[in-house]
């Protein structure tokens, strides 16, 4: 009885994690406790009588969730009005940056006072305040918020159980040709990744339903506008494109979640770092359930028992459905801003140490590269092999520049940020040199052939990396010293829409015009 006892309060702390954060500040213990006390006056607390008091909570709920989250909807402000008002008067100002850290706001008052000073840079006050809030100086505390397992775990299981009904590839598969899993399973994985940081941060649930059918029209159209391609070589050349860029896509519904209507360059690029860890999390988070799925069918396998494949099926591809919100909510916490989240702690700093150290092993290696290319020169004009080789580098490296890039130069000396700087042009200025002969193979490539649906794709991916790299150097080397780190936020930032727009081009234009 002890146990049904214990199973009942932590199925009712999991209905008291529905509702907004603020709401369970406030209600949560008390709503507890008064359920608890229900259960200790039930004489008999059998079966029937737990069910009633379980239909008493529940028949409610849905009402007073809708209730709540639109009260945490309505007690949100904008500050605009605000800032606009008090932008020659400091006390006021303070005050309402004050009012902000009470109601947990800080994100949206650092957001509307960066946009009105972008309106107004003349103005000294919001000049100071937007430098203030830029380099850290304010002392809001960093996100310590513990993540919301109450709603992770039941997502991932439920993310888990629809990755395991689509894992049977052999016989659910588009046009016979791609399975369906890799259509639908990044889509899925973003809208429980959605509905968590919208439950957890108490807001925009609108705005996840809107995004969750896109992300599922995305994956819908790519599969119904595939017979366009005619023959099955040209539809398994579009479903495949399709299948790895729908990803980028769903990264980029995550980017409009988090940031909200308003964003810096300086938020967007905190919203890239907290990519990339996410990305490595989920990486470890794999390695370990690679080696317990190996375990437990080798301890099976061990007593000559052999699962069934649809338990295999369950164990492989239902442990993949797991990791996507559990990564998510290791890592990230929907309710602060990108560029308010812990960077200076944990795996975070870890990370961002590591792209750093890889920056002159980089460096040597491209410069060892770029001397052994005339020995075999024309390698990549007559293997497709080492084209693609080239063009997983020129994603490794931009990926490696932006993990390499600071959040704030604040912990890092005036003579390491020099080194950096320089580290980082000088790699940008050898894949650019690495990337353009790629590039040159490519085209050369189509000349001799036909312009395929996948040399497009290369040639568009080669060209926008370059741009970026190019646009890199260039910026660093007009712009002031003291502002390299905010230089290179701004390039990336700028670069993430170019990204997502040819990653909707790849998706939506080739079965209309090819």
């Amino acid at each position: 009885m002890h146990t049904f006892y214990d199973r009942l309060i932590a199925f009712y702390r999991w209905i008291l994690g529905l509702y907004p954060r603020r709401f369970r500040e406030a209600y949560a213990d008390e709503m507890l406790l008064v359920f608890q006390m229900q259960l200790d006056d039930t004489p008999s607390l059998d079966l029937w009588r737990s069910l009633g008091i379980m239909w008493r909570e529940l028949r409610p709920l849905p009402v007073l969730l809708l209730n709540a989250h639109l009260r945490e909807r309505h007690v949100n402000m904008e500050f605009d009005g605000e800032i606009r008002a008090a932008e020659s008067d400091p006390q006021q100002l303070e005050q309402i940056y004050q009012l902000a850290r009470r109601n947990d706001q800080l994100a949206t008052f650092r957001n509307a006072l960066i946009a009105r000073y972008q309106a107004s840079p003349d103005n000294v006050l919001l000049a100071a305040w937007y430098y203030r809030l830029q380099n850290g100086a304010e002392d809001a505390q960093k996100s310590t918020r513990p993540a919301n397992w109450m709603i992770a775990v039941p997502l991932s299981i439920i993310t888990g159980l629809i990755f395991w009904a689509l894992s049977d590839v052999e016989n659910l598969q588009v046009q016979g040709l791609v399975p369906h899993l890799l259509f639908w399973w990044s889509p899925i994985a973003t809208i429980s990744a959605l509905i968590y940081m919208a439950v957890t941060a108490g807001a925009r649930h609108v705005q996840v339903a809107v995004l969750g059918l896109s992300l599922l029209t995305a994956a819908a159209y790519s599969i119904l506008a595939s017979p366009a391609f005619g023959p099955d070589w040209a539809t398994e050349q579009y479903l495949i494109i399709a299948a790895i860029h729908i990803p980028l896509l769903c990264w980029a519904a995550l980017g409009i979640m988090a940031l909200g209507k308003q964003s810096t360059h300086a938020d967007r690029f905190a919203f890239l770092i907290k990519s990339i860890e996410v990305a490595i999390v989920a990486g470890l988070y794999l390695l370990a359930g690679m080696a317990f799925g190996g375990i437990t069918v080798g301890m099976f396998a061990a007593l000559s028992i052999e699962l069934p494949e649809v338990l295999l099926r369950l164990i492989a591809a239902g442990g993949v459905g797991l990791i996507p919100v559990l990564a998510v909510a290791t890592i990230y916490d929907p309710a602060a801003s990108p560029a308010e989240q812990d960077f200076d702690q944990g795996l975070s700093k870890f990370i961002a140490t590591m792209m750093r150290l890889l920056l002159p092993l980089t460096l040597a290696v491209l410069v060892i590269y770029l001397f052994v290319i005339p020995f075999n020169f024309m390698a990549p004009f007559e293997n497709r092999d080492v084209l693609i080789v080239y063009n997983a580098m020129l994603f490794g490296i931009v990926g490696l520049l932006v993990g390499a890039t600071p959040i704030q130069g604040n912990d890092l000396s005036p003579e390491l940020q020099r080194v950096m700087r320089r580290a980082i042009i000088a790699v940008s200025a050898l894949a650019v040199v690495v990337s353009i002969y790629a590039l040159a193979a490519v085209m050369h490539r189509t000349l001799q052939g036909d312009l395929t649906l996948n040399r497009l794709t290369v040639i568009g991916w080669n060209a926008i990396n370059i741009g970026i790299l190019v646009s890199l150097i260039v910026t660093q080397l007009r712009i002031k010293p003291e502002r390299w780190i905010e230089g290179l936020q701004t390039v990336f930032s700028r670069a993430t829409i170019v990204y997502v727009a040819w990653t909707v081009v790849l998706l939506i234009v080739p079965p209309i015009v090819l």
